[in-house]
């Protein structure tokens, strides 16, 4: 059901762009708080990342008991994780689950999308702009817009000539793909290509993935939950959300207790081959300077790629799919089910494009600088302008004649990844400036949100109607984002977290690395002491 339509006088308190998991949160707080709020949806439901991602094989890469919510102890323990880590459905059957739970899909208006936002300084209000025209005026915008939710179509010559089936992961269709006996081409090979590829192998007459850029991946190891876990996992709860609250990532972790430079050879294989065993993303926060001394970096890398050449029948093959441009962990480290062991299927080949490149896509397939392949589908897993993709497609203007798209034009600057410079009243979550991706997400939204109502209180009680990061403060903050990530082997990698996967995107490393415990100690001081950092200016002192 869509909400209605104001009328051009009725002002609200807030609009939320998006209803995914972050959306969602804010809308529950928001109705809880008291607040005059209206919902805004690309999509025709609930779900963000996980109403679009549906394509076969996404899966969280989060413990499926800490990727959710823990603002109602009912409904943790109404709610039963079937795996260790859920899959695309599960997660969004759980989304659905909360909305009907909390009734607010009414205050949402799906299959609108925000093109523009302008604030106007005299009325210190937004005036929020859909696709079908309606505005809504406001006191505040939040936007829940998502760190990977801006896909990027490749520009490859030709590619509007096929005249098979084109299909995106990131935008999967919702009735059921039907590959068999197809000739399917995948192109990419970050988190969704490697999900996906073993599941299109297995349905389809033959899968060719073309490789742009090779990436480490370590085994999911994923299971069903026992009964036994079931019960224990709700004997616990409350003591784990509590350790997550400031942990590093958001979620339970353990490191070694020394350092890989540290121990005996026997030892870091010990180490390493029980994480692999174990399974999932830890495998790079095995050690605890892992991801800063190169030394102890090349012990993680050597292992891993021993493992892929142990899989791996064909030695060229294994060759290729070992990435040579970037320390592991530093790109996103993906976790999979069976996709090394998908190459030693006879209906599986891998094209190397760093050393065939694409010349042309065509009415019946791929043409490389040497060979060509006839298909009858082709699949984009080509990523995302992260981050900051989907806020610098809206037309958001603030105070001052600032633009947001050239505001960061040379990198986002961001205060506490919450707030921008130039746009009162504005609250951006779990984009630049903040740990978002490399955190818990659902962590860490519900701090975020919670700290953005904490603000809208305060601004409410105190007659303060435009809350806006001062200039200095955010280069401040920005300043010591890039300082922490120097600190650490992340820079080093050409990755999306840098920008690099998008032409002309200024490199600049975007996510918070100082841990998520740390942000959120800062972001409990500047709250504590009267959101320093922050001007807040009344209707009396403007007057």
């Amino acid at each position: 059901m869509n909400a209605p339509t104001p009328t051009s006088s009725e002002v609200r308190d807030l609009v939320i762009v998006g209803a995914g998991l972050a959306g969602i949160y804010a809308m529950y707080r928001a109705l809880e708080e008291g607040l005059g709020v209206v919902g805004v949806e690309a999509g025709e439901s609930v779900g963000g990342t996980w109403y679009w991602n549906r394509y076969p094989g996404a899966r969280c890469d989060v413990e499926s008991v800490d990727y959710s919510y823990s603002f109602d102890r009912e409904l943790e323990k109404d709610w039963r994780w079937t795996e260790r880590f859920a899959t695309q459905p599960e997660i969004l059957a759980y989304l659905d689950h909360v909305a009907d739970r909390y009734d607010l899909r009414r205050h949402f208006a799906f299959g609108r999308r925000v093109t523009a936002a302008h604030f106007d300084e005299r009325a210190s209000t937004w005036t929020v702009t859909l696709d079908d025209g309606t505005r809504h005026r406001t006191r505040f915008v939040m936007m829940a817009t998502g760190c990977l939710s801006a896909p990027i179509r490749p520009d490859l010559p030709g590619i509007d000539d096929f005249a098979g089936a084109t299909l995106f992961t990131a935008q999967w269709p919702t009735e059921p793909v039907d590959l068999a006996g197809k000739r399917v081409g995948l192109i990419g090979t970050g988190s969704s290509g490697i999900q996906a590829a073993p599941i299109i192998a297995e349905q389809a007459q033959s899968l060719t993935v073309f490789q742009r850029s090779a990436n480490y991946t370590v085994p999911a190891r994923n299971r069903p939950l026992t009964e036994a876990e079931q019960q224990e996992i709700q004997e616990t709860y409350p003591q784990r959300r509590e350790a997550s609250r400031y942990a590093p990532a958001g979620s339970l972790s353990t490191t070694h207790a020394q350092k890989a430079t540290e121990v005996s050879a026997e030892e870091r294989e010990r180490a390493f081959e029980a994480r692999w065993q174990e399974g999932g993303v830890l495998f790079a926060k095995t050690f605890p300077d892992q991801s800063s001394d190169l030394v102890a970096n090349d012990y993680a890398r050597e292992f891993a790629e021993a493992k892929i050449r142990a899989i791996v029948q064909d030695p060229q093959v294994a060759d290729d799919l070992i990435p040579k441009d970037h320390p592991i962990g530093t790109k996103r480290i993906v976790t999979d089910t069976g996709y090394y062991e998908m190459y030693n299927r006879d209906n599986v080949e891998l094209v190397n494009l760093r050393r065939h490149p694409i010349e042309q896509v065509t009415a019946w397939g791929i043409k490389t600088d040497d060979a060509s392949y006839e298909l009858d589908v082709l699949v984009f897993a080509t990523g995302f302008d992260a981050l900051t993709g989907a806020l610098t497609s809206i037309d958001l203007r603030g105070a001052r004649g600032a633009v947001l798209a050239e505001e960061w034009a040379d990198g986002p600057e961001t205060y506490l990844g919450l707030g921008v410079a130039g746009f009162p009243n504005l609250i951006t979550l779990n984009g630049p400036g903040s740990p978002s991706v490399l955190a818990n997400m659902s962590t860490h939204t519900e701090q975020q949100v919670d700290w953005a109502m904490d603000l809208i209180r305060y601004c409410r009680a105190h007659g303060i109607d435009q809350a806006e990061p001062r200039r200095d403060a955010a280069e401040k903050w920005t300043e010591h984002l890039g300082e922490v990530a120097e600190g650490t082997l992340f820079v080093k990698a050409a990755s999306w977290y840098m920008g690099a996967n998008v032409e002309g995107k200024k490199r600049t490393f975007m996510p918070y690395i100082g841990g998520f415990g740390n942000y959120r100690r800062a972001c409990d001081e500047v709250r504590d002491t009267g959101y320093e950092g922050y001007v807040l200016t009344r209707s009396t002192a403007r007057a």
